[in-house]
């Protein structure tokens, strides 16, 4: 396939802003990464932000909506099934997570960080779903050295918190998705490091804005 084909887009394309979704593995400093992104190419990273527009939108507390953030939330939906009030409560605020999401999404360019954002806004074709990944000895490392702990309670930490955004991904796409799926760009932080992971990604996101861009160009 020539590179012509590979890069042709729909005009309806046009009018979808640039998005990067980044999925974590826990441990390799995702978040790190996408602040250092955000930085780069100039355009804004929500994370905790989405908490506090979705709290706002349900008309609780962040602290409350927090709770049912990625790791609490698989828990409570994947292991106490018995709880169906618990499981309802984390299924609404999700939903209002999920409407930020989609908002910001389809509204401005910018990167949006976890919470099945790469699942969310599969149908926008502008998207470029990222996983930021290393091995999982880098990764107990990288969280034994950051919060002083010894390695054992640091693999024992990475492991859980692995399977919590695993499930996550399980319970809020009904399967259909996981942290590993359907991804654009994966970046091993062990690899390139974190600057080396922003440049990639900052060279994917310029890429595919000039692509757009003919693809506006064209319909004019």
């Amino acid at each position: 396939m020539s590179d012509k084909n590979i890069e042709q887009v729909s005009p309806d394309t046009s009018t979808y802003p640039v998005v990067i979704t980044i999925a974590r593995d826990f441990g390799a400093e995702g978040h790190e990464i996408g602040k250092m992104l955000s930085t780069e190419l100039g355009i804004p990273l929500y994370d905790n932000e989405i908490l506090v527009r979705a709290s706002m939108r349900a008309g609780v507390t962040t602290d409350q909506i927090a709770a049912y953030d990625e790791s609490l939330a698989a828990e409570v939906a994947a292991f106490l099934p018995d709880r169906v009030d618990t499981r309802s409560a984390a299924d609404k605020l999700f939903k209002q997570m999920e409407g930020v999401i989609l908002d910001l999404g389809s509204t401005q360019s910018c990167i949006i960080e976890g919470r099945l954002s790469d699942y969310i806004l599969r149908d926008n074709p502008n998207r470029i779903s990222v996983l930021v990944t290393a091995p999982l000895d880098a990764r107990v490392e990288i969280v034994r050295a950051k919060r002083g702990i010894t390695e054992k309670k640091a693999k024992k930490l990475v492991k859980r918190m692995q399977r919590a955004r695993e499930m996550f991904y399980k319970r809020y796409s009904a399967g259909k998705w996981t942290l590993h799926s359907e991804k654009d760009v994966v970046v091993n932080r062990a690899r390139f490091g974190r600057q080396g992971c922003v440049d990639i990604l900052a060279a994917a996101y310029r890429t595919k804005v000039a692509v757009v861009e003919r693809a506006k160009q064209a319909t004019e």
